[in-house]
């Protein structure tokens, strides 16, 4: 398998940047990945930056919900000429096109990411799961997909949790942010265990009770983290690339859980020399 012919030095240069700058995890991961499907996976994980960041360019949902349908639209194979224009969307279609990649997914993605334009809480766990496995699950298992498609039958578990696990450690990370803008993404039924609801957490009017919800909240990341482990085991080891980002999950639940409350104001993202040895160390003992 080649990498596609259709990117020039330059391009992929500035589409790597592009990475680089919207999730440095992916773009360090990416780095370690096979490099004969790189372009394939720079498709995928630009794609997921882009419907991701949506709610950080606009100020209302609309504008939001007609970028998300611009991409439905992309993938659907409605705007080709407008996809052609489109760095990202261009190189996206092509990989779908020659890997035959699946695009309910992707649209699957799509639908998922309205929820990340509005204000409204996460209900309860079971919510949460099926955000994750239409977010960042699809991601690792779309990526499984490019690298082996003929091993991807077997990852769906593994996928399914890693990607919860994933999830939890993203909005861990994003709380100071979500906070702010008035999202609560912990679910509803782990608050209302401790007391809370969407209103108090959002006036920090109890810093033990939210200590305790963010402490839930990390148990629960771990829980589908252990499941995710479990079920890795049944993966064939060349897939194991597609799993590299979830290895930078373990490190954030513990901080959260050591912090408590305080994830609220500080970040529980580990310094970026940490990740990228976490990384290196995941990819040359093949384990997240």
């Amino acid at each position: 398998m080649t990498v596609s012919a259709t990117l020039t030095v330059d391009t992929r240069s500035q589409l790597l940047a592009a990475l680089r700058e919207a999730d440095m995890d992916r773009y360090l991961a990416l780095l370690l990945m096979p490099e004969g499907v790189r372009d394939d996976l720079l498709a995928l994980f630009l794609f997921n930056a882009e419907i991701a960041a949506i709610r950080d360019r606009v100020r209302e949902p609309l504008p939001g919900e007609v970028r998300l349908q611009w991409w439905r639209d992309v993938l659907s194979g409605e705007r080709n000429e407008e996809a052609r224009a489109h760095p990202v969307a261009s190189l996206l279609v092509e990989v779908i096109e020659r890997r035959a990649m699946p695009v309910d997914p992707l649209l699957a993605m799509c639908d998922a990411r309205v929820f990340d334009l509005y204000d409204d809480p996460m209900p309860d766990r079971t919510s949460y799961e099926g955000y994750a496995g239409e977010t960042a699950s699809s991601l690792l298992q779309m990526s499984a997909f490019l690298i082996v498609p003929a091993a991807s039958s077997t990852t769906a578990t593994a996928s399914g949790h890693a990607g919860v696990a994933q999830a939890v450690a993203g909005h861990l990370m994003l709380l100071p942010i979500s906070q702010a803008r008035g999202q609560v993404f912990i679910p509803g039924d782990l608050l209302s265990a401790t007391g809370l609801d969407r209103t108090g957490v959002l006036a920090n009017d109890s810093p033990e009770r939210m200590a305790v919800a963010v402490r839930a909240f990390a148990g629960f990341g771990r829980e589908h983290l252990d499941k995710a482990r479990s079920a890795y085991q049944q993966v064939p080891s060349v897939v194991m690339p597609a799993y590299l980002p979830v290895a930078l999950v373990e490190p954030v639940l513990k901080r959260a859980e050591k912090i408590g409350a305080d994830c609220f104001t500080t970040s529980v993202r580990l310094p970026q020399w940490r990740r990228q040895l976490q990384l290196w160390r995941a990819a040359r003992r093949g384990t997240i």
